[in-house]
């Protein structure tokens, strides 16, 4: 036979993979209604491993190598049990645990509302002092997905966000951009020229130094949380104490807005990551955006040289983040955000030429480009 009547042999064979991958995705979406009735973990790692092991004698007894089969079926179990929890997700009778830091009328409080609000099935919203309780009860299964600010426009990234993602418990599924406007509350009846310290969370202050320099008579404190702040606020019943926090935490808390917009740049946004145990599948028609964590062999211009063989497989970087490896004194991870699916060519291409340069390389997530 020739060459190319083999290659459309090959051709009809993996359309036939295909079409038995995704028959093998439907009778996994009734899986996962089973289990839901059930209140079953969709995850069974012993179950997995036992599998696993037959497959591997299924492959030696066809002649083809164990390993390997062991390893692409890492990868569907993968992809089923993904598949398994968005058909839950998609449910109308079934709620999305979020969770996000802070309390009510707080920035990512606003942003889960915007986000999830009107899904079929409702949205169950919980607030946790910090971002590390938001992500803790993902990974303790309290919670589907955690809303965690990433970068804000003005104040640029949040390093504890970055500093969590390098876990590896948990990946990214999806992206956010909101627009924050930050309004000074106090008392109702208060005037400005009352008040002597203003209380909001760290990176919200970082937001309005502007406006600090321009009334000196203000002190800035650093508290958990906008909402929280504002809630503190109203509790304290003192004039001389205000909070930066949204219109929103002021009908909350029965506030007065004293100035509104009092955020150094009149564009600020905060990018917010959703978070979940297991990687998201992506829509077809949707821009997809791969988020990486690269550790740097120890060779002088590797991130450079890390960073042209991206370019040259035609991916476009977005962000890049430094941040310092605990146990490692002057070393750093990098944060890396690129245009493209991770499981396209041009991307597994780029992951194989760079991962030479690297002592750690770990995919966080692909997910849709906000």
């Amino acid at each position: 036979m020739d060459l190319s009547t083999l290659r459309d042999r090959i051709d009809a064979v993996d359309r036939k993979i295909i079409a038995l991958i995704a028959e093998r995705l439907r009778i996994v979406e009734e899986v996962a209604v089973a289990k839901l009735d059930a209140a079953s973990p969709f995850r069974d790692r012993e179950r997995e491993e036992r599998l696993l092991l037959r497959l591997r004698e299924h492959a030696t007894e066809a002649g083809i190598d164990p390993h390997e089969i062991e390893r692409l079926y890492r990868v569907v179990m993968d992809m089923s049990v993904a598949h398994q929890e968005a058909t839950v997700r998609a449910r109308a009778d079934v709620p999305l645990r979020i969770s996000y830091q802070g309390v009510e009328g707080s920035y990512s409080h606003l942003t889960a509302q915007r986000r999830y609000g009107g899904r079929p099935g409702g949205a169950l919203l919980g607030g946790f002092d910090s971002f590390r309780a938001a992500a803790d009860s993902v990974i303790h299964g309290d919670a589907d997905l955690a809303l965690l600010p990433i970068e804000n426009t003005t104040a640029g990234s949040i390093n504890e966000t970055y500093d969590l993602l390098a876990d590896g418990k948990l990946h990214i599924t999806g992206e956010i951009v909101s627009a924050i406007e930050h309004c000074l509350l106090a008392l109702p009846g208060v005037t400005l020229d009352e008040l002597r310290v203003v209380i909001s969370h760290p990176v919200a202050l970082a937001q309005c130094t502007t406006f600090f320099a321009q009334h000196p008579q203000l002190t800035a404190r650093a508290e958990l949380d906008t909402a929280g702040a504002a809630r503190r606020v109203a509790q304290a019943g003192d004039r001389t104490l205000a909070a930066i926090a949204s219109a929103a935490a002021a009908k909350t808390y029965g506030l007065a807005i004293l100035a509104q917009g009092v955020q150094s740049a009149a564009g600020n946004a905060t990018r917010f990551v959703e978070v979940a145990l297991r990687p998201a599948p992506v829509a077809e028609d949707a821009m997809a955006k791969t988020s990486l964590l690269i550790a740097l062999a120890d060779r002088p211009g590797v991130l450079g040289e890390i960073l042209t063989r991206i370019a040259k497989r035609g991916l476009s970087l977005t962000k890049l983040e430094s941040r310092p490896i605990p146990d490692a004194p002057f070393t750093y991870r990098f944060y890396v955000d690129v245009l493209g699916h991770a499981a396209s060519a041009s991307f597994v291409a780029a992951l194989d030429e760079i991962r030479e340069l690297t002592t750690e390389l770990v995919v966080l997530g692909t997910y849709a480009a906000a």
